[in-house]
């Protein structure tokens, strides 16, 4: 098969990053800076002489600092007027979502030189907080660009439950996961020990990690003074730490033209597809919670595009569900390192950015290790959006970076129906899956059932937090309670309750 020609063939020429620690956070730099930072970092990393040459900038969703004009603000920072200046929506794929698009604009002739960067300082912001310090920045905006939208990701019925962060929502799967795969609680909870205790290892390597600490399985997966449970059975070390001031970017040209600036072949990383798709908004109309369609029509695609596999992954790994349900889909074993960067436990990332700076780690380890494909998989919102890259050391075949991006389709054909809802349901059902929340405390403080009538319609039922028995069935580690049965009423506030048979 032909190959691109030069003038059209997307690579990655550059990538930076950017860590501020300052003692003082009144020290800190603003989110703006770092990006700045970060995008002078991989400008200087392809050889320089790129910056004034951007034709197209992508700016990751900030959340720390909210401001107006965010992807102009940046440009006017870096002396830059390019003619594409675009600030991204929410989500933890975008990052590899940018990269992509940017990768299809330079295949299609739309542009020539691109940048995504991403950056956040929540922990000067959240230290400047604590010691009541007004932080010397870009005034925040009283209408933010593209903020978060509570309704469009997480419903009333959630939140009168208490059942509507991520954290809360990500062990639905966890738990349900369970079952489907055969293993007891303990089990589970050792297997994300145990790959989540690799990753921590690779952070601790990673000199741009924030957290460079690595911890073993039992260190990661049970309870102490400094791990808390947060929601079972996720412990602080099992949560994506985005307590960071961190930034990142990656510098992307044409073949042409790295070559033109004498870039030398071993550092050009060349984009070769991928794939995106999601799943309904509402957690609780999704056809089930064993896997993810669109998780599994997303990676299918990658495989296809590298059907000789991947020589190394990075698995998004905001909570262990997700990077474990992803290598099930990929068919590897328990054993393969799962992350390039060192994870969102341990080398943390801003909110939305973890995907950018897993990229930065990606080029460098093609770059110091060439492979003919790699790939980088991003998730966002709660197993909802999906986005896989594929890249590597050697050039693409056309028509795998031409195969459609969107998979959506393939998602849906794969999906089982998806159950009616009934709130006002009472009587026998069984569990579908559950969340357990705990509070600082150190208890369970709140949680819900996910549950099934005998005619398969779904229900939501509030857990009496008092009620030991209901608490000791869902909490073994040596059986899980999928299955099993139960009785449904309906309160004096029109919410659903649950009480085992």
């Amino acid at each position: 098969m032909m190959s691109l020609p030069a003038e059209r063939t997307p690579v990655i020429i550059g990538v930076g990053e950017f860590l501020d620690r300052p003692t003082d956070p009144a020290l800190a730099l603003e989110p703006l800076a770092l990006m700045e930072a970060a995008v002078r970092a991989a400008d200087a990393d392809a050889g320089g002489g790129f910056l004034e040459r951007i034709d197209s900038l992508d700016v990751i969703n900030l959340v720390s600092w909210r401001y107006d004009r965010v992807a102009a603000r940046l440009a006017e920072r870096l002396g830059i007027v390019p003619p594409r200046a675009v600030y991204a929506i929410v989500g933890g794929e975008t990052p590899t979502t940018k990269i992509h698009e940017a990768a299809l604009r330079i295949m299609n002739g739309n542009s020539v030189v691109a940048v995504i960067t991403g950056g956040e300082a929540q922990n000067a912001v959240s230290k400047a907080k604590a010691a009541g310090i007004t932080l010397p920045w870009t005034p925040p905006s009283k209408t933010p660009e593209n903020p978060i939208i509570p309704s469009d990701h997480v419903t009333p019925l959630g939140m009168q439950h208490g059942i509507f962060q991520p954290i809360h929502i990500y062990p639905l799967y966890e738990n349900a996961t369970v079952a489907a795969w055969g293993l007891t609680p303990r089990e589970a909870l050792a297997e994300s020990g145990a790959a989540y205790e690799r990753i921590s290892a690779v952070a601790a390597a990673n000199p741009n990690a924030w957290g460079r600490k690595a911890f073993s399985a039992d260190e990661i997966t049970q309870v102490s003074d400094d791990n808390r449970m947060i929601c079972w059975p996720y412990t602080k070390r099992m949560v994506a730490n985005n307590n960071v001031n961190a930034a990142a970017a990656v510098l992307m040209t044409t073949l042409a033209a790295a070559r033109a600036a004498g870039i030398p072949e071993d550092r050009i990383i060349h984009v070769h597809g991928g794939a995106s798709a999601g799943e309904h908004m509402d957690f609780l109309k999704r056809d089930q919670y064993v896997h993810s369609c669109a998780q599994d029509a997303v990676l299918g695609q990658a495989m296809r595009i590298a059907p000789n596999g991947f020589d190394r992954v990075e698995l998004y790994s905001c909570f262990p569900t997700v990077p474990k349900m992803a290598r099930r889909t990929l068919g590897l074993g328990p054993d393969v390192p799962l992350s390039v960067m060192g994870g969102l436990s341990f080398a943390g990332a801003g909110l939305n950015c973890y995907m950018l700076h897993s990229t930065c780690a990606m080029v460098r380890s093609l770059r110091d290790k060439p492979a003919d494909q790699a790939l980088l998989y991003g998730q966002g919102g709660y197993v909802t959006k999906h986005h896989a890259l594929v890249i590597g050391s050697r050039p693409a075949e056309p028509a795998w970076l031409m195969l459609n991006r969107d998979v959506q389709d393939a998602a849906e054909d794969a999906r089982g129906d998806v159950p009616p809802y009934d709130g006002g349901y009472a009587g026998p059902a069984t569990v579908e899956t559950f969340s357990i929340v705990f509070g600082r405390d150190g208890g369970p403080s709140n949680g819900s059932v996910v549950g099934r009538t005998p005619e398969g319609v779904r229900v939501f039922g509030k857990i009496d937090i008092g009620d030991p028995d209901a608490l000791a069935t869902l909490l073994n580690l040596d059986a899980h309670p999928i299955g099993l049965p139960g009785v449904v009423s309906v309160g004096d506030d029109n919410l659903q309750r649950w009480r085992f048979a």
